[in-house]
């Protein structure tokens, strides 16, 4: 078709005139196939039906003489209608299901599947009733020629044995199956036994189970089908939990043995995979003689004869090492581990040149197998680490682990993410060797490996810190050095992206920085990028993450300046920010702050920038303040803050007389009567508002304690300062007047400053108070804890003085 281009001059050429007709023409086609798409007058008529018609009538009416659309909404309404009339649902909505089932398409035969069970799942009726109304047409249904249709019904009769009682199960259901698993039935009948049978196991008990079922999963092991063999394979898990250890041993395993030699290389998948799922139930003798020989038999075909199996034998790896490691010699301990890492670099060998001698163009499905075998090798990485003993890991798995975190492949990478925190926890003491690769998938160049690793980061930077041999309170980052730049990289490369979602992820996870960093690196690192993020970013979710994560900075910022900087900020680029959208994330921010600081630091800095707000021009400014009034008021203590209760009401009367939006107005009087029913703490202590009141003290005693950590740091400091220049003067004055008395170097020697009793006292005091300072710093963000917020509610209430000393520029951080 010609594009229709138009020109700011029309060409009316004889060529191009034509080209507009043709053009015409071809819409004229398309528009036909609509007109003769249009119902008739006859076909609205007979779609149409009365509406005096009651539910059950109408579903009766559609059942018999509607289309099948229709009758396929009659079924897919069929749990409504048992809802709301089940007796005569069941008495003449049921019946006409049944008639139109046996001529229903594919769609209908679905539908009905799904709103049986759904019925069933509902428990509309009793179940003796359900039984006696549904199973038959669930049964009749199952050998549909269609297999999704077949498989459906299936779903619904396997989910419906668990409800049905033993007698019922037994005449409708195992007596028809004795006839239905023979070899003159149909393949599907003979599928749809196997089926049944692995659920039948857990139903009855043992003697039965031998007598009556296991002589039919005998047959079906042996049927002349491998679609049938493997099926019934799959089941025999089921079938040996419903018969226990002992006819497992002497029943089960010998047909397992059986199967893994058949000649259908899905028959032997199905029975190896059956074998490891079932390790636990067979004895040390069984592992060693049976298990254990068609284990090896397995590992050494798959690189041969059989590939089929290494996707499954490198996803079931660690649990057959683990489940066989009782029973290995030291010979065969070493010769699985080599297995596992030749598993895990498979396919990687002739791009690195290692297999010069096997070079052949591989397969995209050989590729992808591949793959898949790396990414099950990276599935199973920790339990390897047990199988070797963590102590052993930097001998014998580090360099596997190495090339699953660098491998080329996405899905690899990912996996390894993934497991990334169970691996260090398996390390223990030893988790500084990976701290290489924690920066390398922090920089990973696809942002599923980083969503993936950010699940757990605040647990892993705390195994980094703390767990290793080199952590301490005064060296955090010696086994990382190069966190900071991967953390600052990882969040550029989320913003930058369009997966908004890991970014916000990525700043809620940060919020665990203060634990593992210093307060300066913080500062001067992250602090300011989240206030950018705030102000410049255009996703809401990512602009609230940045915003609380900002507020535990400034929570657990130990200088003074830095806060006083950050507040004053908060208060003239957001409160009082030229767009409306900054001030409205200001108002999400008191939020936060609110949540995670003492309510007189809330007073102190912010109660009244945010009344403020109470003149901003837009409406949506001050409707979202409104909303947030009532927490602003629980803030105030009486009569500390009566000033500021004065404010409060007197903005609200303003409120009430001056507001012109209606919608505003609306919520400013709904919240008024909300703050008349608040109650106001006040300074006594209350047993009302005991845990709110514990709480909130434990905040401002450790907002206290760093000031006092502030204070006796920069008193330390000075103090170093003072006896370094002292010594190097006595130091210097010794060399000079080394050849004079030695009663005049004596007296030299008494004059350097030396403590008295009560002096040291002193500095003993304060001393400790900054081992409790730092002692609260290094413990506040604990991973254990759920929440930021949460704090012991065992302490004394030392709290400051709120008084609030001047706003935005003025503000000044100042605790009494």
């Amino acid at each position: 078709m010609h594009p229709i281009i138009f020109f700011s001059k029309m060409d009316f050429s004889q060529s191009n005139l034509f080209g507009y007709i043709e053009d015409l023409q071809e819409l004229t086609i398309i528009e036909r196939p609509v007109r003769r798409s249009l119902k008739t007058p006859e076909e609205i008529e007979r779609l149409t039906v009365d509406e005096e018609l009651s539910d059950i009538e109408r579903a009766v009416y559609l059942l018999s003489s509607g289309q099948d659309i229709q009758g396929t909404s009659v079924v897919a309404n069929l749990p409504v209608l048992m809802r709301q009339n089940p007796a005569e649902t069941l008495r003449r909505v049921l019946p006409k299901i049944r008639e139109v089932l046996h001529v229903a398409g594919v769609e209908m035969q679905l539908t009905a599947a799904v709103s049986f069970l759904t019925v069933l799942q509902e428990e509309s009726v009793s179940i003796h009733t359900y039984s006696h109304s549904f199973l038959h047409i669930i049964l009749q249904n199952l050998e549909h020629r269609d297999a999704g249709v077949s498989n459906a019904w299936l779903e619904t009769l396997l989910a419906v044995i668990e409800a049905l009682p033993k007698e019922t199960i037994r005449h409708e259901i195992l007596n028809p199956l004795v006839s239905k698993a023979q070899l003159s039935q149909t393949l599907q009948s003979r599928l749809v036994s196997c089926k049944i049978m692995g659920k039948l196991a857990n139903k009855f008990e043992a003697h039965i189970i031998k007598r009556e079922i296991l002589p039919l999963v005998k047959s079906l092991c042996h049927d002349v089908e491998y679609e049938v063999r493997t099926c019934m394979c799959r089941q025999l898990e089921h079938v040996a939990q419903g018969i226990g250890t002992e006819l497992t041993k002497t029943v089960v395993l010998p047909e397992l043995v059986e199967l893994a030699r058949d000649e259908g290389s899905s028959v032997r998948l199905a029975a190896f995979e059956t074998l490891v799922n079932l390790l636990d139930m067979f004895d040390a003798d069984d592992r060693s003689q049976t298990v254990l020989p068609l284990v090896k038999s397995f590992c050494e075909k798959s690189f041969k004869a059989d590939e089929s199996i290494l996707v499954s034998l490198s996803f079931h790896l660690g649990k057959l090492c683990n489940g066989l490691y009782g029973i290995f010699t030291p010979e065969q301990h070493l010769r699985f581990l080599e297995f596992y890492k030749k598993l895990s670099t498979l396919g990687l060998q002739q791009e690195n040149g290692h297999n010069d001698n096997q070079l052949q163009l591989q397969t995209l499905e050989q590729e992808k197998k591949y793959i898949s075998v790396r990414k099950n090798c990276a599935y199973n990485f920790p339990a390897m680490i047990v199988f070797v003993d963590p102590k052993n890991f930097h001998l014998e798995l580090y360099s596997i682990f190495f090339c699953l975190c660098h491998d080329p492949e996405v899905p690899v990478r990912y996996t390894m993410a993934i497991s990334f925190y169970e691996v260090a926890k398996l390390l223990n003491s030893g988790v500084y060797t990976i701290h290489k690769e924690l920066v390398t998938l922090l920089q990973d160049e696809s942002l599923e490996v980083l969503d993936a690793l950010v699940g757990h980061l605040p647990e892993i930077l705390e195994l980094m810190t703390n767990g290793g041999e080199s952590s301490g309170s005064e060296s955090k980052l010696l086994s990382i050095p190069d966190l900071i730049p991967a953390l600052t990289t990882a969040e550029q490369r989320a913003a930058t992206s369009l997966k908004w979602r890991t970014h916000e992820k990525l700043l809620q996870k940060y919020a665990c920085l203060p634990h593992i960093i210093s307060s300066d690196q913080i500062y001067y690192r992250f602090l300011h990028r989240m206030l950018t993020i705030i102000l410049t970013n255009n996703v809401l979710p990512v602009q609230k993450a940045a915003a609380r994560t900002l507020c535990v900075y400034l929570r657990y910022n130990r200088k003074q300046e830095q806060r006083h900087e950050v507040i004053q900020k908060l208060i003239e680029q957001l409160g009082q920010g030229k767009s409306y959208w900054n001030r409205l994330r200001f108002l999400d921010t008191c939020e936060f702050i609110m949540e995670l600081f003492s309510k007189s630091f809330f007073c102190k800095y912010f109660f009244l920038p945010v009344l403020e707000l109470t003149h901003d021009p837009v409406a949506n400014v001050r409707m979202k303040l409104c909303y947030l009034l009532p927490k602003v008021k629980s803030t105030l203590k009486i009569p500390t803050d009566k000033h500021l209760l004065q404010q409060l009401e007197l903005c609200i009367r303003k409120l009430l007389c001056q507001e012109k939006d209606k919608d505003v107005l609306t919520i400013v009087k709904r919240t008024v009567l909300e703050l008349d029913r608040m109650e106001i703490s006040v300074d006594v202590f209350q047993k009302r508002f005991y845990e709110n009141d514990l709480l909130d003290q434990e905040k401002e005693r450790q907002e206290h304690l760093l000031l006092e950590m502030e204070q006796l740091e920069k008193e330390k400091q000075q103090n170093e300062g003072r006896s370094t220049n002292v010594n190097d003067k006595i130091f210097e004055k010794k060399r000079r007047d080394s050849k004079t008395s030695s009663v005049l170097a004596k007296s030299i020697t008494l004059s350097v400053p030396v403590n008295s009793s009560g002096t040291s006292a002193g500095k003993e005091d304060k001393k400790s108070k900054l081992v409790r300072s730092q002692s609260f710093s290094t413990q506040a963000l604990h991973p254990k804890y759920s929440n930021i917020d949460k704090c012991p509610n065992k302490s004394s209430a030392t709290g400051y003085t709120s008084s609030v000393s001047g706003m935005g520029k003025g503000c000044m951080l100042s605790f009494s």
